[in-house]
């Protein structure tokens, strides 16, 4: 019995010692923790937010500056200088000398419609011709014959004026027949197609054997040198518009190649239905002769610079949902303002502002992803290195 009495109480002071232990160690742990902010008790606060640091590359000002001015243009590339070549008689198509994108040279042959019943009719003029000055020589003889009877009083003068007259009428009629002689004669010539001008063939409108009639379509020949656009432009620009303005000019398929123009031509009324009036833009084609009819152009005419203006730079506006907008940093913190915009001058790269805002308010020039409105903001100090030379656009540390 006095042995199993003393281990139980050995047992439970061990247990005592443990359990105090455990609080001692608890206690030194609570102990050693730093007191929470706001006093014993209190829950501790969330973390300050961090401020965004921008550079002074990164911002921007209000600046007043003219805008430069451009008015767009467009349309499709035709040649100053075409033709169509038409039959001037009809018959069947003896052959075409020439076939789609061939060079030829001004009078030459292009095309040749038979001939025979030309042929034929040339013929029959000039017999009729002949016959024509027979009479009249006939007639001649006795006008001649006939003076002298007159003079000699063996014949009257009713008689006389009779030949007389029989004569005039064959001098007419041996003219009217020469005349007609010349007309089967350029028949037979315009039965042979040239050339009005140097030039590539187009089109081809006829094949060999077709038979054509008067003013029909043989072949269009177009002359590459000397391209021209006609624009439409708005009336109320066109008094900005002077004879001789350039036109720079991107053709589609050429990229970035550009092309060089001139105003021509100004069309002095509007088109029907439009207040808006053809501007005639010459462009002359390069020495390879790259650009083509029917191609389709887009260009712009420099106008004179605006008067100074309100701008920011074009990568300080953001655009979302429809709505413009700029960040600046208003009393240390980030703000979104919404922005009226004017005239873009892409040459430039600045934008006009109708949204007026301080001049020496600092807006974000560059663009920084992840910004909130209202978020603290401040703007570093230049080093040294900066103070030199401008720094670039950064992001926001």
């Amino acid at each position: 019995m006095a042995s199993r009495f003393t281990r139980r109480r050995v047992i439970g002071a061990l247990a005592v010692v443990l359990v105090l232990g455990g609080l001692a160690a608890a206690y030194a742990m609570r102990a050693g923790r730093p007191a929470p902010a706001g006093g014993p008790g209190m829950a501790p606060d969330k973390a300050a937010p961090v401020a965004l640091q921008f550079a002074p590359g990164d911002l921007a000002y209000v600046q007043s500056k003219p805008l430069s001015r451009w008015l767009p243009v467009s349309g499709t590339l035709q040649p100053m200088r075409q033709a169509v070549v038409k039959a001037k008689v009809a018959g069947d198509v003896r052959e075409i000398k020439v076939r789609e994108g061939e060079t030829v040279q001004a009078g030459q042959m292009l095309a040749r419609i038979d001939t025979t019943d030309l042929d034929s009719k040339l013929i029959d003029r000039t017999g009729a011709l002949e016959s024509a000055r027979a009479q009249l020589a006939l007639a001649d003889k006795t006008r001649t014959m006939n003076v002298r009877l007159l003079n000699d009083k063996f014949i009257s003068q009713n008689a006389f004026d009779s030949a007389e007259s029989s004569y005039s009428v064959a001098q007419g009629n041996v003219k009217s027949m020469e005349a007609q002689v010349q007309l089967a004669r350029n028949a037979l010539k315009d039965a042979v197609a040239t050339a009005p001008l140097t030039g590539i063939v187009s089109k081809r409108h006829v094949q060999p054997g077709e038979k054509v009639a008067i003013e029909a379509p043989l072949v269009t020949v177009v002359d590459l040198k000397d391209l021209e656009v006609q624009a439409l432009v708005p009336a109320i620009d066109v008094p900005e518009l002077r004879i001789g303005m350039p036109v720079e000019f991107a053709v589609d398929g050429f990229g970035e190649r550009r092309f060089t123009g001139r105003v021509d031509r100004i069309n002095p009324s509007t088109e029907p239905g439009t207040r808006a009036l053809i501007v005639y833009v010459s462009l002359p084609n390069s020495s390879d002769a790259a650009l083509k009819s029917g191609m389709f152009a887009t260009g712009r005419i420099a106008l004179a610079a605006s008067t100074p203006a309100p701008t920011l730079p074009a990568t300080a506006v953001r655009t979302e949902a429809g709505q413009s907008f700029v960040w600046v940093i208003d009393k240390g913190k980030l703000s979104r303002r919404i922005v009226a915009l004017g005239r873009r001058d892409d040459a430039n790269g600045i934008v006009e502002l109708r949204t007026p805002l301080p001049a020496d308010l600092p807006v974000l020039g560059a663009r920084f992803d992840n910004l909130k409105d209202g978020a603290p903001a401040l703007v570093k100090a230049p080093t040294s290195s900066q103070n030199a030379t401008s720094a670039p656009a950064g992001s926001a540390s």
